[in-house]
């Protein structure tokens, strides 16, 4: 597919809510297409590296996509593990933002103010430049979640493109069963929602994937994905 859009097409906030309505007809790869024509080479995914899935779509599509990955200094040795050995299966244009490190680990010295700093942060530079983001954000992965749109604009100004926001958890797992999609291993050890180390446990709610995460506190989300 042709790649020499020189500057992004404009899109009113009315026609992106349109077109995320459109969408809910669409599969994953047909949404994926579309930010590929529309958008690419200024497109990026990012990843929290989880899963594969959305990685294994996008590359499917446009094998060149640029991946993001916040290396925040506090990852399970698991996810960094996991980040080499999907970078190397896909041969991918894999863009790893690092942070400084602290003197004393932020999680501890700011806690409200470590995955703005360190999260939000790093995003911000990894999108200069950019007119439009994908991510593996899904409705069923939490409350907070489930009105999430196919496609937006985001705080940025940025179009933001949640190719796989519809799929369930069985669609998932069975995506990665039928396409032997490279996963954390810390999924087979009982965790459901992978962040950074120090904020991140097995769910505490059977019923809420994401209750380990910032357990004790009031946060749900680090605001990467605050539209």
């Amino acid at each position: 597919m042709s790649l020499t859009n020189l500057s992004a097409p404009e899109f009113s906030n009315e026609e992106l809510a349109e077109l995320s309505n459109d969408f809910e007809s669409w599969s994953a790869e047909e949404i994926i297409g579309w930010g590929v024509e529309t958008f690419a080479p200024h497109l990026a995914i990012t990843a929290s590296m989880t899963d594969a899935v959305l990685i294994d779509l996008a590359t499917k599509v446009f094998p060149a996509i640029e991946v993001v990955f916040i290396d925040t200094g506090y990852h399970f040795p698991e996810t960094l593990e996991t980040v080499e050995r999907v970078r190397q299966h896909y041969g991918l244009n894999l863009r790893m933002m690092t942070v400084a490190l602290q003197n004393e680990p932020l999680w501890q010295a700011d806690p409200e103010g470590c995955c703005s700093a360190v999260k939000v942060g790093q995003l911000d530079r990894a999108l200069s430049g950019k007119a439009a983001w994908m991510s593996g954000l899904r409705r069923a992965e939490a409350d907070s979640r489930v009105t999430a749109p196919l496609v937006a604009r985001d705080l940025r100004g940025l179009i933001k493109i949640n190719p796989i926001a519809m799929w369930t958890d069985e669609q998932v797992a069975e995506y990665i069963k039928q396409n032997n999609i490279i996963v954390n291993p810390l999924l087979l050890d009982g965790f459901t929602s992978i962040g950074c180390q120090p904020c991140t446990q097995k769910p505490t709610d059977p019923n809420d994937p994401r209750s380990g995460r910032w357990s004790g506190q009031s946060k749900t989300e680090c605001g990467l994905h605050v539209m």
